[in-house]
């Protein structure tokens, strides 16, 4: 097939898919910003709200490499725009679930809407990229934070006054959603729809496969030491505000705002970051220094614990464009499936350590959940065996 592929950043399709991912992750966010509420209105425990999470994610995780693999042999321009509609389908089964059941129901289908989005629209912003690989990754993943903070601050002013009937209207948004990624697939169609293909120079090989699979390893434990920490706060945050600090569910919400904002600030610095001085000091950098800050965390006052948690997601949130750039150029001709590897695990990760914080809290306190969670940046000291350069075998182009 001939292939006109854009040989220079194409900012209105980074652009679109920062967009969109802003779109799926804000609606995603939706779910865990309601916990407190349906918590309530089900006398939910803290293993049924995890339990929900798990849900989620493990359908967005599952699918993602199955997704990824398919369309890096057989590219759907408009498998974005279809993927969406699942999420359009969750939000209105979640704005009418009376019982449980169909709470988790309403929590598997926004999570398949995620999984076909996540590794499609990863790889598209790499063949928009022109070849700045780490500055697309960072637009596009600052999109999908920056919806995500907005899930409480929109939970606390629609939802939270009208009830769990309003979340239909946000079946709006992903209507929206879906209108502006069949614009998205028509231009990834009107290019040839490039799949992904590796340009050796000449006398350059490949790295042995043992080298490949050991950095590959690495690069997915400090993913799980990242999301398992940043699941602690984003399912479990408000509950410790509350209950250490007294707060409201709408002050905690606030504060649950001000650590996703900082996420996606920080998401947007790694990519650039990364391009210019390389990924593991990024990685190294971003995991492992927030240590101290993680320690501190469960002794903190109200107005700390605020500032702590802010510094936290700012740098934190730094290190996942470095670990999946890192991924994709050790990998240069599986590049949606390494997408869908990595961002499923994430989400994988993300809903077990949901569900297993849940039982912890159950059985002893949301303050002494964060205590154990401090320790989860250690981890990040892994990256000192990451290669130094970038893997020698590269791709010019996705």
């Amino acid at each position: 097939m001939t292939s006109n592929r854009p040989q220079r950043t194409v900012l209105t399709v980074l652009i679109g898919l920062g967009l969109s991912h802003m779109v799926n992750d804000m609606l995603q966010s939706l779910l865990p910003a309601l916990y407190p509420m349906l918590k309530g209105a089900y006398a939910l425990s803290f293993w049924q709200i995890g339990l929900i999470t798990l849900t989620n994610q493990v359908t967005s995780s599952l699918l993602q490499p199955v997704v990824g693999y398919y369309t890096d042999r057989h590219p759907k321009p408009y498998s974005l725009a279809f993927g969406m509609g699942f999420t359009l389908t969750g939000l209105l089964l979640l704005s009418t679930a009376a019982t449980y059941p169909w709470l988790l129901a309403a929590a598997a289908l926004v999570g398949v809407g995620s999984s076909i989005f996540h590794p499609e629209s990863s790889r598209l912003a790499r063949i928009a990229s022109g070849g700045k690989h780490g500055l697309a990754q960072s637009m596009f993943q600052t999109g999908g934070n920056f919806g995500s903070s907005l899930g409480p601050l929109l939970a606390a002013f629609v939802v939270l006054p009208r009830g769990q009937g309003s979340v239909a209207w946000f079946s709006l948004v992903a209507l929206a959603g879906i209108i502006l990624l069949a614009r998205i697939g028509r231009w990834y169609q009107s290019i040839g729809m490039p799949r992904p293909h590796v340009r050796r120079p000449a006398g350059d090989v490949s790295p042995p496969r043992a080298h490949v699979q050991r950095t590959l390893a690495i690069l997915l434990v400090l993913v799980f030491s990242k999301y398992v920490y940043i699941t602690s706060i984003v399912s479990y945050y408000m509950f410790f505000l509350i209950q250490r600090f007294g707060l409201s569910i709408e002050s905690a919400q606030f504060h649950l705002f001000a650590f996703l904002g900082a996420v996606a600030a920080g998401t947007f610095m790694g990519g650039p970051i990364g391009d210019r001085f390389g990924r593991k000091p990024v990685i190294l950098a971003s995991i492992a220094g927030v240590l101290p800050f993680a320690m501190v965390l469960p002794y903190a006052n109200l107005f700390w614990t605020t500032v702590l948690s802010v510094i936290i997601g700012l740098v934190l949130s730094s290190a996942f464009s470095a670990i999946l750039v890192f991924a994709q150029e050790l990998v240069p001709h599986r590049v949606g499936l390494v997408s869908g590897l990595f961002f499923g695990f994430a989400f994988g990760v993300a809903g077990a350590g949901a569900a297993a914080l849940g039982v912890l809290a159950d059985h002893t306190s949301i303050t002494f959940v964060y205590k154990v969670c401090a320790f989860l940046p250690a981890v990040g000291l892994l990256a000192v065996w990451l290669p130094n350069t970038r893997p020698h075998y590269n791709a010019s182009q996705p």
